[in-house]
């Protein structure tokens, strides 16, 4: 298969994901890549709507806890992003090869924070439902400065915590089930595509927080 990353940057990014349960990597979407979806994530922006927590019958609205609001994407329909497309076949089958993790599936959406939006630390793993393996974040954001806010807070069993600076194209995978994290409140506009890469997955897409 045609090859968007080398394999040798993706067995440098898997080892560490393996040993560490996290990955940040910069300039992971190339220029082009990320025009185009960025530029598709502005045309949609008027049909995003408040994002809820909780899965199914459980899910509510609390912007205490989360402040985005997100528009949720199929591969079908949303041909506009094919190149993203092609990048998350790329990754499950890295992953499936070369970690035997069976990944047979994957839910993305985009996320808007407004100024002040934040998400209370949490896990991306419910108790009722554990078949998101790997979550994936894409950043949007150009000219992201120091004092813009918006960080990714992940913390480790050490207690100690990483500070991600949410800038344009760096993409972070983290263990779902083992990594607790937070989105520090955003002092302006924070854009993001997020989603997981999925065991058996199932079909509940957006009504999931």
């Amino acid at each position: 298969m045609n090859t968007y990353h080398s394999l040798e940057n993706w067995l440098s990014w898997v080892d560490k994901l393996s040993s560490e349960d996290y990955v940040v990597i910069d300039h992971f979407l190339r220029p082009d890549l990320h025009l185009q979806v960025r530029e598709f994530f502005l045309s949609r922006l008027a049909l995003f709507k408040q994002a809820g927590i909780g899965a199914l019958d459980q899910n509510s609205i609390d912007t205490t806890i989360r402040g985005d609001q997100t528009f949720w994407l199929d591969n079908v329909r949303d041909q506009e992003i094919n190149g993203f497309w092609d990048l998350v076949d790329e990754m499950i089958h890295v992953f499936n090869r070369y970690c035997f993790l069976s990944l047979s599936g994957y839910e993305f959406h985009l996320a808007n924070y407004p100024p002040g939006g934040h998400y209370a630390k949490h896990l991306d793993q419910f108790n009722d439902r554990n078949n998101r393996m790997i979550s994936v974040v894409l950043y949007l954001n150009e000219g992201w400065q120091p004092g813009d806010g918006g960080e990714l807070k992940l913390f480790h069993d050490n207690e100690q915590s990483s500070i991600v600076t949410p800038t344009a194209g760096k993409c972070v995978l983290f263990k779902s089930a083992t990594m607790p994290h937070q989105v520090l409140p955003a002092q302006k506009e924070r854009n993001s595509l997020t989603g997981w890469l999925l065991y058996q997955p199932t079909a509940l897409g957006q009504f999931l927080g």
